[in-house]
């Protein structure tokens, strides 16, 4: 099958998303036990808008939606989520800092007794705006770094995006804010990992997480930029040197909930969790993602198409956390929806096939993921690896994806044996 390029990019690069899901059906009423669990995190999209257009995001972000909640909505919002029990936030956009009652809206949540943090690319960051969002009571902010500066300013399509993303932690940290850093890996920025985090931790920063750029928005459209499976088996070891140097100089390094898993370093980089591993997707179990238009789904990650199970305007936060179907397949999950290799896997009754995110932008549908370290270890095993090959294009909306084909074949002779060896050594890259 003939794998299609990339999409051009052309203007407009950021489409005008579609106005919020009403109407959405939830179930009569909701199922005791299993509804009566409570979001502790949530994440809030104050506004699609935005100041960068990276090649990687899966938001599309840039313009504004249609139909964003009001400022009173907004503090509705807050009391809403207070009730509900959430106990902490992170407010993202596109960028937060755009929409001009930002700073109400943090200082609100705050004042609900809900621990507030702030993700930011950094490009519009100033002391100002450092100085308004430490009186707001904010509890750390992360700042987005994608690699070194050319590569971070080519993923970012903004030149000098990497500088202001570094200057806008030096702003926060001059006004005593906690700063930690967040990195996508990827194709161009896999070799870079290790030299990044000798420039960032004498910054200051208390922690750095690490997750897989994803096959949604516009990485969708470069297929060039995503890992393949088999290179789970470079990449893990690469990721626990980088627990090893973080270690050393006092940063807490937080694999997202993409990377893994099941591998021999599962243990060691899973340690902060209460059984120290992975324990499948907690979208609609423990966490909440909520659109600047008040759609409402279980992960803010999850394609909205398929996740939005209702509207904070229509139902009210509570009932759509409660009755809505696409916030509860995580509640009482076996592993019947589970297809392809996770099916059969020796984790799949733990992992359920790990991120729902991750998995279903590549097929259209949750339940096998080959991003996958234990698999790509099994199948190098048998001399198998696996590719993803883009067969259909996205549609170039807010939060959608393309569709991959996931194919089987036989590792290259010529590269088997050094496959291997990294492997069992967890030293070099395919690539030599």
């Amino acid at each position: 099958m003939t794998e299609l390029g990339p999409r051009p990019r052309s203007l407009p690069i950021a489409p005008l998303a579609k106005p919020s899901r009403k109407r959405l059906p939830l179930a009569p009423q909701s199922r005791p036990g299993l509804d009566a669990v409570r979001p502790v995190y949530a994440v809030w999209e104050l506004t699609l808008r935005c100041d960068l257009a990276c090649r990687h995001c899966g938001s599309r972000a840039g313009r504004a939606r249609p139909d964003e909640l009001s400022t009173e909505e907004a503090l509705d919002m807050v009391r809403q989520l207070a009730e509900l029990g959430v106990r902490d936030v992170t407010i993202i956009g596109g960028e937060a800092y755009l929409r001009d009652d930002w700073v109400e809206i943090a200082t609100a949540l705050v004042k609900a007794g809900i621990d507030t943090s702030m993700t930011t690319g950094g490009r519009g960051i100033t002391r100002e705006r450092a100085q308004q969002a430490k009186d707001a009571g904010l509890s750390t902010v992360s700042v987005s770094i994608d690699g070194l500066e050319t590569t971070h300013d080519h993923l970012r399509a903004v030149k000098g995006s990497h500088r202001a993303a570094i200057e806008a932690l030096g702003h926060f940290r001059a006004v005593g804010m906690p700063i930690s850093v967040n990195t996508q890996i990827c194709q161009p920025n896999r070799h870079e990992l290790e030299p990044l985090l000798e420039r960032i931790h004498p910054l200051g920063i208390h922690s750095w997480q690490v997750q897989i750029t994803v096959a949604m928005g516009r990485a969708a459209d470069e297929p060039d930029l995503l890992l393949q499976p088999y290179q789970m088996i470079e990449v893990m070891p690469m990721v626990m040197r980088l627990q090893d140097r973080c270690d050393e100089v006092g940063v807490r390094l937080w694999p997202g909930t993409n990377i893994g898993y099941f591998g021999p370093y599962e243990g060691r980089l899973r340690r902060h969790m209460p059984r120290g591993h992975g324990e499948g997707c907690g979208a609609g179990r423990d966490t909440l993602g909520l659109e600047a238009n008040g759609d409402i789904k279980g992960c803010p990650s999850l394609p909205s198409d398929a996740y939005v199970g209702g509207n904070v305007r229509e139902h009210g936060l509570r009932a759509v956390w409660e009755r809505a179907q696409a916030l509860r397949f995580t509640r009482g999950r076996g592993t019947e929806d589970l297809w392809g290799f996770c099916s059969t896997c020796y984790y799949a009754d733990v992992c359920k096939s790990g991120c729902t995110w991750t998995g279903h932008v590549l097929s259209g549908r949750r339940g096998n993921n080959p991003i996958c370290h234990h698999r790509s270890l099994e199948l190098l095993a048998q001399g198998k690896r696996e590719r993803i090959v883009r067969v259909q294009a996205a549609d170039g909306e807010p939060f959608d994806h393309a569709r991959f084909e996931i194919v089987l074949e036989d590792w290259p002779a010529a590269e088997l044996e050094h496959a291997r060896e990294l492997a069992r050594t967890g030293r070099g890259w395919l690539d030599g």
